[in-house]
């Protein structure tokens, strides 16, 4: 969390209601009184003491050392400030690859997302400065004496691995006079909440769904059409395109033109991708904290972290090459979204995907969210229990091609006890169970916490789907 120094405006984008506006309104409303520091009082009394004394004793030189201290003293009491700081933390703004209306947004070391925000101090007249602390929760809070000349704007920063809804930053400032002999009213602001978009990774290429649907896109079929590669060579018959002769195979093979022979083509299709998300558990590398009687630690990536970046790394792949992509979410039903293509579907997935978060005890389904025909379903769960990996196998027997995708992080165990280590060990038999169960009934898995690893995983299911219209209904 960075505080730099003083900014040439405002950031972009509108923020929320500012409050009271000087130049406006003009000054800010008068508060609490400022009150007098140790040294002011202290100077007055010696002041003051002085001047008794050289009058009582008839010393002029006495009293003529405690004119000064006692003016010196006054004189900040009489300009003292008559308003309180007003200080308000500008619409903060999480880090996203497109342009989506928040404003900046920037990547910190690591490319980690960072959170911004404009901090605007506004101090009354006489106020020489104001002493803030910055504070994010799970961050050490960062203090500072800033020279406020009536009002002043401040960079705030942060740098985190979480997406999704992020409370931004807690200010809590003082004014102090002129010679910091005086002190203001403590005031505090409150966090807002931010929506922080997750951002892909680089994929080279992603699998196919057994059956390819529509009459457009950029994946050949099997259906004759145009705009694809070649798919025979066909005697010429009725409806045939006259420029699809192909004179050379007709002059090898009929030399006498009885019969005319044409080249004919696969024609072009789209895939529909649905990415089904388990929104209901949320956990970190920490074992101990699954529980939800610890928090999380703000530098770890949750299991909901790494299913959104899956999630969108998908997304961005499919749709740049002009497929259809969805979204169903397993912890709460009202959240489908359904297949689109474009620029415009990307960024409804994108949102869809960070406003995924757990809400309570979710019901049991009755059935599986419906799906449409044909498509390519990847779950992206982090399998502690066997709500997904059942659905996964229902869906492959309805005829699906299924990606399970593994969000959950690496485990740490070095901060476990000998309780917490032997639990832990007995629900990770039972997933290594569940998985190898998932594994056995034709459903492909892909691990995303080890970059490298997932990156392979995906480009093995890519090359070993099928041949070019192999498999793909008409």
């Amino acid at each position: 969390m960075t505080a730099p120094g003083p900014t040439g405006g405002p950031p972009p984008g509108t923020g929320p209601d500012p409050g009271p506006d000087p130049d406006r309104d003009g000054a800010p409303v008068a508060g609490e009184p400022w009150v007098a520091g140790e040294s002011l009082v202290w100077c007055l009394a010696a002041g003051l003491v002085l001047l008794a004394l050289g009058t009582l004793t008839g010393r002029p030189d006495v009293a003529v050392i405690g004119v000064p201290l006692v003016l010196g003293s006054l004189l900040p009491l009489w300009s003292r400030p008559r308003g309180p700081v007003w200080a308000d933390v500008d619409r903060a703004t999480g880090d996203s690859s497109r342009a989506d209306g928040d404003g900046d947004s920037g990547r910190g070391a690591g490319g980690r997302p960072v959170l911004r925000a404009v901090l605007r101090l506004v101090a009354p007249p006489g106020g020489d400065g104001v002493r803030v602390r910055v504070s994010r929760p799970g961050y050490e809070h960062v203090e500072a004496v800033v020279h406020v000349p009536l009002r002043r704007e401040l960079d705030l920063a942060a740098a985190s691995v979480r997406t999704g809804v992020q409370e931004t930053f807690t200010v809590e400032h003082q004014g102090i006079g002129a010679g910091a002999h005086l002190t203001g009213p403590v005031d505090r602001t409150e966090p807002e909440q931010v929506l922080v978009l997750p951002r892909g990774r680089t994929m080279p290429g992603l699998p196919l769904p057994r059956r390819l649907r529509g009459l457009t896109g950029q994946h050949e079929s099997r259906r004759p059409g145009d705009g694809g590669g070649l798919r025979d060579v066909h005697p010429f018959s009725p409806g045939d395109s006259p420029r699809r002769v192909d004179w050379r195979v007709t002059a090898r093979r009929s030399p006498d033109l009885d019969e005319l022979y044409v080249r004919r083509t696969v024609s072009l299709a789209e895939a529909v991708v649905t990415l089904v998300v388990d929104s209901r558990d949320d956990v970190g590398p920490d074992p101990s904290t699954w529980s939800g009687q610890r928090p999380i630690r703000p530098d770890d990536a949750t299991s909901l972290d790494l299913a959104r970046q899956a999630a969108v790394t998908v997304a961005e792949g499919y749709l740049a090459a002009g497929d259809r992509v969805g979204v169903e979410d397993l912890g709460v039903r009202r959240r489908a979204l359904r297949p689109g293509a474009g620029r415009r579907q990307l960024d409804r997935v994108v949102h869809q995907l960070a406003l995924l978060r757990p809400e309570g005890d979710p019901p049991r389904r009755l059935r599986p969210p419906q799906i449409p025909s044909g498509a390519l379903v990847f779950v992206f769960s982090t399998f502690l229990d066997g709500e997904a990996a059942s659905l996964a196998q229902v869906w492959h027997r309805h005829g699906h091609r299924v990606v399970a995708v593994d969000v959950l992080p690496r485990v740490r165990q070095r901060t476990l006890d000998r309780r917490e280590r032997l639990a832990l060990r007995i629900l990770t038999v039972e997933r290594e169970d569940r998985m190898a169960q998932v594994l056995g009934a034709g459903v492909e898995i892909v691990h995303w916490a080890d970059p490298a690893q997932a990156t392979r995983e995906i480009q093995q299911l890519a090359r070993a789907h099928r041949r070019p219209g192999a498999g793909v209904g008409r």
